[in-house]
């Protein structure tokens, strides 16, 4: 079954393709032709992993599924949310969005926080959403080389390593993207 990520993100087709093995093959928005920015308008992830995959099926005709995910930190009240990958404001930036996080966390004891993910499938006319939550805590400097985003400042529960210093097998494993994308393999199954 060929299907489409809504993403131009390399890593996150990476680690889904890695997650959903020969099953599948995954195409991404620049393999069908769409170069555009996609809507992220909404003030939740379900509102905008809806209306990236909408988007991509109204405009292109193709079966997709679009994530959104969220770094929800509890000293912050949540934040920054569904505003995680531009926290620091434009142009989007890994490191300066960590370094905000880490300066409105300074002095901060109790650094829980989970990363949350939603992914939205338009399958055959009809809709469908898939959940997954990584729970952990936010350390006090970056530790790792791997994965994107807030990886090397996130510690899973039960774990000694970042998402940045975990394999992909071993983030996938755990992971909030791993979780929803195993119920989204379940499903397609």
């Amino acid at each position: 079954m060929k299907i489409c990520f809504a993403t131009n993100n390399k890593k996150k087709i990476e680690e889904v393709k890695a997650a959903l093995g020969d099953s599948f093959i995954i195409v991404s928005l620049e393999e069908i032709g769409c170069h555009e920015e996609l809507p992220e308008t909404g003030d939740t992830l379900d509102h905008n992993a809806f209306q990236k995959a909408r988007y991509v099926k109204d405009n292109y005709g193709v079966d997709c599924f679009a994530d959104d995910t969220g770094l929800e930190v509890d000293a912050l009240n949540g934040a920054p949310g569904v505003y995680s990958g531009r926290y620091a404001g434009e142009p989007r930036s890994d490191e300066r969005n960590i370094d905000l996080l880490l300066k409105n966390l300074n002095g901060v004891s109790v650094r829980s926080a989970k990363f949350k993910t939603v992914i939205a499938l338009l399958l055959n006319d009809e809709e469908h959403s898939f959940e997954g939550i990584a729970k952990g805590e936010i350390l006090k400097e970056k530790t790792g080389t791997g994965g994107f985003g807030y990886d090397p400042v996130f510690k899973p529960e039960g774990f000694d390593k970042t998402f940045a210093e975990l394999s992909m097998e071993e983030k996938n494993e755990i992971s909030h993207r791993g979780k929803a994308v195993k119920s989204l393999v379940q499903f397609l199954k």
